[in-house]
């Protein structure tokens, strides 16, 4: 849990110096790109190809081009059609699909789930009840997307490292992750990306370089090293503590003109469908299972 704990304050920061300094103004097929590129620099010089075979090499690639590169693809555009604390509660949902997508590994699956999941989208619209609009709607899909690839990636890492070698040095390795976010990020630049919205000062190329070397180069290796020593109800409870954390940094420093009611009152819904979720929940599922 050390791991994960040190990793959800460091990327509390990164939802709002995104949200902030580069949604809309600097082109966010870019930002993917020399983000993901940034991280592939930390890892690649770490890379043993005596410790790797080519099947380990390309499972590690498909798991980073979800968890990074289509996830981030996904993450950054949502923040064209959403504010930072709409953008953090939104990732509400990462639990359940973390544990959904773990239960079908193992072939099991719960419809118990489902209900979380549906108190959650109602304190999503209690937040933007009077402002429920089509753009609201596509950043609420948009975020699932990146929610549903970060799952997948995280469960898919946990998988791996599971079924690999216990003495693995998972730093040797961990460069392919970064590759296979390269070959999401690259071509999604290359078709979709606009030259006229580089970074055009230094405080958005130092975000790109902190994001990039520090949030991601560092943070994705420890949180996904961190995954692999705790269960899956324990990763699942540690996605979600971005999200308070997350909030305080925006609110504080970036977001005083929140609507302070509608927020607390559809956070505390959202809250308590994670609370359902990991203590009735749970249980229901584990004797159902017996």
């Amino acid at each position: 849990m050390g791991y994960l704990s040190v990793i959800t304050l460091l990327w509390a920061f990164s939802f709002s110096l995104i949200g902030v300094y580069l949604a809309g103004q600097v082109d966010p097929w870019f930002s993917v790109l020399t983000r993901v590129s940034l991280a592939a620099l930390v890892f690649i010089p770490f890379l043993r190809f005596k410790h790797i075979r080519p099947k380990l090499a390309l499972k590690l690639m498909m798991v980073g081009a979800f968890q990074l590169g289509i996830m981030y693809c996904f993450y950054y555009q949502s923040f064209l059609y959403l504010s930072v604390p709409e953008v953090l509660l939104f990732t509400i949902f990462t639990p359940i699909y973390v544990t959904l997508i773990y239960d079908a590994l193992h072939k099991q699956f719960s419809p118990w789930y489902l209900l979380t999941a549906a108190i959650a989208v109602l304190g999503a619209a209690v937040i933007k009840f009077e402002g429920i609009n089509q753009n609201f709607i596509i950043g609420f899909f948009i975020v699932q997307g990146a929610n549903l690839c970060f799952a997948i990636g995280q469960v898919g890492y946990k998988r791996i490292i599971e079924q690999e070698n216990t003495e693995l040095p998972q730093h040797t390795v961990f460069g392919w992750f970064y590759i296979g976010a390269i070959c999401i990020a690259l071509p999604m630049f290359l078709l979709f990306g606009n030259n006229d919205k580089l970074p055009t000062t230094d405080t958005q190329w130092g975000i790109l370089v902190y994001l990039g070397v520090v949030a991601s180069g560092l943070g994705y290796f420890i949180w996904n090293k961190g995954a692999t020593l705790v269960n899956a109800g324990a990763l699942a409870i540690m996605n979600n503590a971005l999200v308070p954390a997350g909030l305080i940094v925006n609110i504080v420093i970036w977001n005083r003109d929140v609507d302070y009611p509608r927020l607390v009152v559809g956070g505390v819904i959202i809250m308590f469908s994670l609370w359902l979720n990991e203590t009735w929940v749970k249980r229901k599922v584990q004797q159902s299972q017996r």
